[in-house]
């Protein structure tokens, strides 16, 4: 019995489940998309799928839109004959595709609305669906914008940060804020963030969103955001704004004062720079003072108390000393002080002793020293008044003393320390003594009546004067301990017979020289001339004997060589050459 009754059973469900799916495939199908989103201005193509059974034909199909009093509006009528378009609002943007889609162009926001497909198929009976056009602009990038001016760490109340704005979106988007990348939220006394969202005449939307939040010292480090997110497509979209900063008001914290360049290489007559500085914002006011035994002196004057610079032109030792850098910060009235120590090396005092110090005479020795003051350690130079260096060392020996040998010395001081820091002392080394002439224009060779100059040079010191023993015009030149002296005359019978004289003198004595005049004739020239042709005649005749002497000692030599034969015509021959 069992066994018998499974077969009815099976039969059964197999016929249930053939009745059902034959149901189904009687029935028209319409398939549609729930939505569908077009970028305002685009074209929206909305879709209408429909399944008839056993492959039979439409019998029409009707597009339609639901209007604001949600009655519906036909768009177009399709039979086998053709299509027809009624005359709507849409007639001049609308259009069917060859799969009877409908394209809707140049999408305007008054577009969002419901579009409906019916498909009609005679015996099959009539299906319909319908799609919601969903129209959207993505919003512009937000722009923000930092509140100007600063906000202090003192603030009572919440400050302002930035403004957000983004502009011609749809729908409306929503903003949020972010600060160093982590997102900010409203919070009881703390964050706060107020939006407004404007419906503009074009039916897009602008968004502003305004941030409050609280500032600490380190936010001077802290870089703002705003973010547009929206909707497309079903999923969520995002746009930032650029980063910025705020201007953070806090007071300073260390103060550091320096001295530029640094104190240990400051020298005299250098220029030199204080530098205060604070790490608060804005940079408070600065006030400078100098320690004066056991006061200080107010030299702000002297400075630039807005940039925090103190700058001391041509320093000397005087200028060394204890500096102090105080701040007035205007927000909190609170006050930090640092204090520098200036030292100005120098070189003073600088002094050259000569040993002996009596008067200097040609042949003695000198001993030059040299000396100077500083606070740092000193070296010493000689050298000569040309520049060339003569000893290291503070002192310079000279011996032997001459004339030549007077002349400038300079002693430099230097301070190996401090790089440029230098003094130098010169002296003069005079040496006296009587006059000496050291070159003069004698003998002269002169022509009777002829304008002659006479030169007469001497070396001496104390400066000598020069005399003339004749009558002329004179001009004298002075190079240090070098005198010379040019006297112009006229060649005269008594100028020839007598000469010049040249004396030089000063207090310690007297030098002079004569000076010979001798004639300068053509005689003189012309017995000259004969004199040496006449020497060369003898010198001549010598060469010749010379020749002739060595020539017989040859043929001497020869004969008794055998050589040459003695006959008589041999003897004559050789008397005959010789005779020559």
């Amino acid at each position: 019995m069992a066994g018998g009754r499974r077969p009815v059973g099976l039969a059964l469900g197999w016929g249930c489940c053939l009745l059902l799916c034959c149901a189904a495939a009687s029935k028209l199908e319409i398939s549609m998309p729930s939505v569908v989103e077009v970028e305002l201005g685009g074209t929206a193509r909305i879709e209408c799928n429909f399944y008839i059974p056993e492959n039979a034909s439409y019998t029409y199909i009707d597009w339609f839109y639901v209007d604001r009093s949600n009655k519906q509006v036909r768009l177009f009528h399709v039979t086998a004959g053709g299509v027809m378009q009624d005359d709507t609002d849409y007639k001049q943007r609308l259009s069917l595709g060859e799969d009877k889609a409908l394209s809707l162009s140049a999408v305007t926001l008054q577009d969002a609305r419901t579009f409906m497909c019916q498909v009609g198929a005679g015996s099959y009976g009539v299906g319909e669906s319908s799609t919601e056009l969903s129209v959207y602009k993505v919003p512009t990038t937000p722009e923000i914008e930092p509140v100007s001016g600063g906000i202090s760490v003192h603030n009572s109340e919440t400050p302002e940060i930035a403004k957000c704005v983004s502009k011609n979106s749809f729908p409306a988007p929503n903003i949020t804020w972010h600060r160093n990348g982590e997102q900010l939220h409203n919070q009881e006394n703390d964050v706060a963030i107020l939006s407004t969202v404007t419906r503009e005449s074009s039916g897009l939307y602008t968004v502003s969103s305004t941030l409050y939040a609280p500032v600490t010292r380190e936010d001077r480090h802290s870089r703002y955001h705003c973010t547009v997110h929206y909707w497309l497509q079903g999923h969520r979209r995002a746009l930032d704004s650029q980063r910025v900063k705020i201007n953070v008001f806090y007071p300073a914290e260390h103060l550091t004062l320096q001295v530029v360049p640094s104190s240990t290489l400051v020298k005299e007559g250098d220029n030199v720079t204080l530098v205060c500085e604070a790490d608060g914002n804005p940079p408070p006011v600065f006030s400078f003072f100098k320690k004066n035994l056991d006061d200080w002196q107010d030299v702000t004057p002297l400075a630039d108390p807005d940039n925090g610079v103190l700058k001391l032109h041509d320093v000397n030792k005087t200028s060394s000393g204890t500096y102090r850098c105080q701040t007035l910060d205007l927000d909190d009235l609170s006050q930090i002080e640092e204090e520098v120590d200036l030292v100005v090396n120098y070189i003073e005092g600088v002094h050259v002793k000569m040993e002996p110090s009596s008067t200097l005479r040609e042949g003695d020795s000198v001993m030059l020293s040299c000396d100077a003051n500083s606070p740092v350690g000193l070296k010493y130079q000689w050298r000569d008044e040309k520049g060339k260096k003569l000893v290291e060392g503070n002192q310079l020996f000279l011996k032997n003393l001459t004339f030549e040998t007077s002349s400038n010395f300079s002693c430099r001081v230097m301070a190996p320390s401090v790089p440029g820091l230098e003094q130098s002392k010169k002296v003069s080394v005079a040496v006296e003594g009587k006059p000496r002439i050291v070159a003069i224009s004698s003998p002269l060779y002169v022509r009777q009546d002829e304008v002659i100059n006479l030169t007469c040079k001497a070396i001496a010191f104390p400066p000598p004067t020069v005399q003339w023993s004749i009558n002329g015009t004179a001009h004298e030149f002075v190079d240090k301990q070098h005198i010379a002296s040019n006297l112009t005359v006229r060649v005269s019978h008594e100028l020839l017979q007598a000469g010049a004289m040249c004396r030089v003198s000063n207090k310690l004595g007297v030098s002079e020289k004569h000076i010979q005049l001798l004639v300068d004739d053509s005689i003189r020239k012309d017995q000259k001339s004969t004199a040496e042709s006449q020497g060369v005649i003898i010198v001549a005749i010598i060469v010749a004997i010379l020749v002739v002497a060595v020539l017989g000692a040859v043929i001497y030599f020869l004969h008794k060589k055998g050589k040459i034969p003695c006959g008589r015509a041999g003897k004559q021959d050789i008397a005959r050459n010789t005779s020559i």
